[in-house]
């Protein structure tokens, strides 16, 4: 499996804009620095020569390339061709996808807070040659057609089908018995937070090496078993802690801590403030 850029969901990308590019031999992509942005490249004819942070790709038909928003992109060397190519720039964070027009409205606001169930990570590829480049022309020309321009909906919605087609090339084989693993293990760690799960107790109610169990839910999740547990008790005391009015003790006790001040000082690590705090932050 090559290698890919990862994205938490929520907040899911944003899409700001697209466009075709159109070069003749002796053009260039132009270099960039720091662009706060993620640029994503398609290339249906010729060949484009870029790199980004010393590395170096050439793009040929069918062929995509993620470039990332803090890196420094350049070309590596004109284009010896007439070559044509799509880009999209999507944003990854939270403001962009809560901007307000009119900020003073509290209809516009959205909240802050979004409770974790089970959170998806979106796999796209860095590099990837199109085995069928043309259902993605196809979606790059519904998305700069005139009748979709301006479209807010229509534009989120083709962005969104872009980014699952993405997905869906890299995770073409995503049924995984591996994947089917690190599903159980997320499963039973949503069953059992309370108790005292361990990879050792983990591993031996799914029946694999605690080893394999650890590798699959890295590749699902992006984070260790434990790491995951330790995430979703967080996220369950947040609810409680908006939800009742019980005290931290008990909050702690409900979501499998053990110790109300390693509670606090894992939650205040996590979140940025102190329980009691969070909890008054969200209830007058």
């Amino acid at each position: 499996m090559g290698e890919s850029i990862v994205l938490d969901a929520p907040p899911l990308p944003y899409y700001l804009g697209a466009g075709r590019a159109d070069y003749n031999a002796g053009d260039a992509h132009p270099n960039r620095r720091n662009l706060g942005l993620y640029d994503w490249i398609f290339v249906v004819k010729g060949e484009l020569y870029i790199g980004e942070n010393g590395r170096q790709w050439t793009l040929g038909a069918g062929e995509t390339l993620l470039l990332l928003p803090d890196g420094e992109h350049a070309a590596t060397k004109p284009c010896e061709e007439e070559t044509v190519f799509y880009w999209v720039h999507f944003d990854h964070t939270a403001a962009s996808a809560n901007r307000c027009e009119y900020p003073d409205e509290a209809a516009c606001l959205l909240p802050a807070y979004k409770p974790f169930v089970n959170p998806y990570r979106i796999q796209l590829p860095k590099w990837s040659r199109q085995a069928d480049p043309q259902p993605l022309i196809d979606l790059m020309a519904q998305l700069l057609s005139p009748q979709i321009e301006g479209s807010f909906w229509e534009e989120q919605r083709l962005f969104a089908e872009l980014l699952a087609m993405l997905a869906d090339e890299r995770h073409a084989g995503a049924d995984s018995p591996a994947m089917r693993v690190a599903e159980r293990a997320a499963a039973y760690i949503q069953r059992h937070y309370r108790s005292d799960v361990t990879n050792e107790s983990l591993a031996a109610a799914l029946h694999f090496h605690p080893n394999y169990v650890a590798r699959c839910m890295k590749d699902k999740f992006g984070c260790t078993p434990m790491a995951y547990l330790h995430k979703y008790r967080l996220e369950r005391a947040k609810r409680l802690l908006i939800t009742t009015g019980w005290s931290i003790a008990r909050v702690a006790e409900a979501t499998g801590f053990r110790h109300t001040p390693y509670f606090s000082a894992c939650f205040k690590r996590s979140v940025g403030v102190p329980p009691l705090k969070f909890r008054k932050m969200y209830i007058t």
